[in-house]
């Protein structure tokens, strides 16, 4: 571009001289720019000369069809060394005709490796006039430009109007010109370059980006990639925050730009106030009109780093979106970069569908988190959870299935899940994800991005596949967390290798697996079983005895597991609604539907629990402390074991100091036994068959002893507080102590919100309601106005 300027441009005072082409903005001086090499526009020029050169592409340019900006585009690419591709088109809203068309350079994109994501196009918008006029443009490539005249591919014949002869020239009628009037001889130009006061960083006196009010900005790109900019000198990342609508069109009018840590939705936010806004002018520019700059925490220079995470973001931006214009993200894989180097199993698509998805659900869940990874430039796997799930998750994430079962099928969709237990000992959803690849770095991000998304707070056990990618993945974020292998899995591969053997053989192996109570009785079992059968040298067998201790129920007794059976496999959260052979045009309906009902399963539980009592079945005082804590399907299950344990007999048979220890066998079996210790010092007790390690809950034979004592109440470290009925209300008391601040803060935020979203549901049922919840929050500001 040629600029009509003078060195008073970068003077604070308006120029003497009247220039209908430049004005001044406060700080910023607008300069309205001549393309380099135009001609005159007072003649119309065809299609035929604009292979002539030094014609290149600028704003006002007039084309009689689309056809005709595109093969003007195509002679301009191939004289400066690029090639074009037909990008993205937008339709009337009335008619649903095209309004306007996209010509993009061919390394636009990044769903092929030769794509790079380059920004240069043009966009043509048809007029009422018929005719189609250039309105936005972007010449800078990100890659080196070279010749391509040889290898250009062949122009696209031109469709015959009806109506119209054919012709083997381009017709006369296909002219190009500016829209503008012509001033001096001069074209005029509508692209508006801001220069603001220029300050001079320390490397090399290059100019430092610094934002204030009144800067101007051609698009919200422009001013999005100001802001990194200025951020990266700053020494802070960035995030885009919220838009804001015009009420009569829908339009977006105003944009803002915060530091990463603005907030409290995840431990590494501090509330920063930090934040660039930018407003449409009538003028279709852009201009700062608040700023915050002053930061509440440490900032620290970085050198490219952040640069290049945020080119990362952009690229994902414009892939799936085509710019910032029209898209609200919260967070694209935090900036962060991975490298998978392999194959992605999801259609290109799904990106765009569930782009817009999640745009909607931030719109109304300001919990809603989700992350795309990306490697290279392009877009792989895509996590996503909203705030119910994300404060399940600090309630109920103890204990998680990580369900990839999709992979039993000839799959549309890798769909996998995140999944809890709740209160009510129902499938509770804590994430979600669309999973690109079956590598060990794959699943290293998403077991990563979802801890993010949880606040950092790390499970006790996971239940997942056995694949080698799966367990150094875990073993490498969750270290110390216990990983069960998938039933699903064991069965599959069970039938595919033993299935040649007898029935004598699956009821020993069924008898050896599920029956052994010690070590030693397991490795006899498995060695007699397999030198019955000759199966010494069978891989797989040798294979799964090396990893007994990921499946074997013996060796998972002692690890939390939510009461989750060994030997079946949970069933699927979304059941009938989706799994992964639903279409791409039903899986978003599907996923709400079936999420819907699974919620409002949660609720009738809720409310049976909030209205019903169950029946006493003894006189024991437990029983009744029980049935007031737990909710009714957890004390459904403590029930049982109480009265089970009347056929139990308990016989101490060792005691040394506050230490006894008894044996409870039931009666009339012998062979059925189990040890229970007891410390009346801490009131700690232990049994061998590890029921309270593995589900929560006491055991017959515990209760049997708890009722030889005369112990009138369970002392509370053994009613676990997520299996209460008020399990989603305040903070979770078997929270580790190791929880941070910020951590905290976060699970109270999650806590109030949805206490806050079930008293609004409740509230807004009736007129009458709605006056009491009204009256309990005035109160309540009250009580919290004493409280100063």
């Amino acid at each position: 571009m040629v600029f009509d300027s003078t060195p008073s441009l970068f003077n604070n005072t308006r120029s003497s001289s009247s220039d209908p082409y430049s004005e001044e903005y406060g700080n910023a001086m607008i300069v309205r720019a001549h393309p380099l090499g135009t001609a005159r526009a007072n003649n119309n020029v065809n299609v035929e000369g604009a292979r002539g050169p030094g014609l290149e592409p600028c704003i006002g340019l007039e084309f009689d069809s689309a056809d005709d900006a595109r093969e003007f585009y195509s002679v301009y690419a191939t004289r400066v060394g690029f090639r074009t591709r037909t990008g993205q088109l937008y339709r009337s809203r009335t008619d649903g005709s095209v309004a306007s068309r996209r010509f993009v350079c061919s390394k636009e994109g990044f769903q092929l490796n030769s794509r790079m994501g380059c920004p240069a196009f043009i966009r043509v918008q048809r007029r009422d006039s018929g005719k189609w006029v250039v309105d936005q443009i972007h010449k800078d490539h990100n890659h080196e430009l070279g010749d391509v005249e040889e290898s250009r591919p062949p122009i696209l014949p031109q469709r015959t109007p009806t109506g119209r002869k054919s012709s083997a020239k381009v017709s006369s009628k296909s002219k190009l010109k500016f829209l503008a009037e012509v001033d001096d001889g001069q074209p005029c130009f509508s692209r508006s370059i801001s220069f603001k006061r220029i300050k001079t960083g320390g490397d090399g006196g290059q100019p430092k980006a610094e934002p204030y009010a009144g800067l101007v900005f051609s698009s919200v790109d422009e001013a999005f990639h100001f802001y990194l900019r200025y951020a990266d000198e700053a020494g802070f990342k960035t995030r885009i925050g919220q838009l804001f609508r015009s009420k009569n069109d829908g339009s977006i009018t105003s944009r803002r730009f915060v530091c990463s840590k603005e907030g409290f939705q995840h431990p590494s936010r501090v509330g920063c106030g930090a934040f660039m806004r930018i407003k449409r002018q009538d003028s279709g520019t852009w201009m700062v009109d608040r700023l915050q700059k002053d930061h509440n925490h440490d900032l620290e220079p970085q050198t490219r780093t952040h640069t290049k995470s945020s080119t990362a973001s952009k690229k994902f931006i414009d892939e799936v979106n085509g710019g910032l214009d029209t898209l609200d993200l919260s967070e694209i894989n935090n900036g962060v970069r991975s490298n998978i180097s392999q194959g992605n199993n999801i259609g290109s698509e799904w990106y765009h569908l569930l782009l817009d998805y999640f745009q909607s659900k931030q719109a109304k869940d300001t919990g809603f988190f989700y992350s795309v990874q990306v490697d290279n430039g392009v877009c792989m796997s895509v996590f996503w959870a909203d705030g119910r799930s994300r404060f399940a998750s600090s309630q109920f994430g103890d204990a998680i299935v990580v369900d990839t079962s999709y992979r039993k099928t000839n799959y549309l969709v890798p769909f996998a899940t995140f999944v809890g237990v709740n209160h009510h000992k129902q499938p509770v959803l804590l994430g979600c994800a669309l999973i690109a690849n079956e590598s060990k770095e794959s699943f290293i991000w998403l077991f990563r991005t979802w801890l993010r998304a949880m606040s950092g707070c790390r499970p006790k056990s996971i239940i997942a596949d056995q694949d080698m990618a799966i367990q150094q993945a875990i073993a490498h974020v969750f270290p110390g967390t216990r990983h069960r292998f998938s039933m699903w899995q064991i069965r599959a591969k069970e039938r595919e290798n033993l299935r040649s053997l007898s029935n004598e053989f699956k009821y020993e192996y069924e008898k050896c697996i599920y029956d052994s109570q010690t070590n030693a009785d397991f490795n006899t079992m498995w060695n007699a079983l397999v030198n019955k059968y000759g199966l010494k040298e069978n891989v797989w067998l040798k294979e799964m005895y090396e990893k007994r201790e990921s499946w074997v129920p013996l060796y998972l007794r002692g690890t939390f597991f939510a009461g989750i059976p060994l030997n079946e496999s949970m069933e699927s959260l979304f059941g009938i609604f989706l799994n992964a052979e639903t279409p791409l045009v039903e899986f978003i309906a599907r996923y709400d539907q079936g999420l819907e009902q699974r919620r409002e399963e949660e609720r009738k539980e809720d409310f049976n629990c909030s209205n019903l009592q169950a029946f006493l079945q003894t006189k024991e005082p437990i029983e009744e402390q029980c049935r007031r804590l737990y909710t009714l399907a957890v004390f459904q299950l403590f029930q049982k074991e109480l009265l089970q344990c009347y056929n139990y007999l308990g016989i101490k048979i060792y005691e040394e100091g506050t230490i006894s220890r008894y044996s409870v066998r039931r009666c009339g079996n012998d062979s059925e036994k189990h040890m229970v210790t007891f410390s009346a010092s801490n009131l700690n007790v232990s049994c061998s068959c590890q029921m309270f390690e593995f589900e929560g809950v006491l055991c017959r034979h515990v209760l049997r002893v708890f009722i030889l004592l005369n112990m009138r109440e369970i002392p509370s470290h053994y009613l676990l507080h997520r299996w209460t009925r008020n399990a989603e209300h305040g903070l979770v008391c078997d929270v580790d102590s190791g929880v941070s601040c910020q951590e905290l803060k976060s699970l109270m935020v999650w806590s109030l919100r949805e206490t806050a979203c079930k008293y609004i549901e409740s509230g807004t049922t009736s007129i009458e309601k709605y006056r009491l919840a009204c009256e309990i929050m005035r109160e309540g500001a009250k009580k919290f106005c004493r409280q100063r």
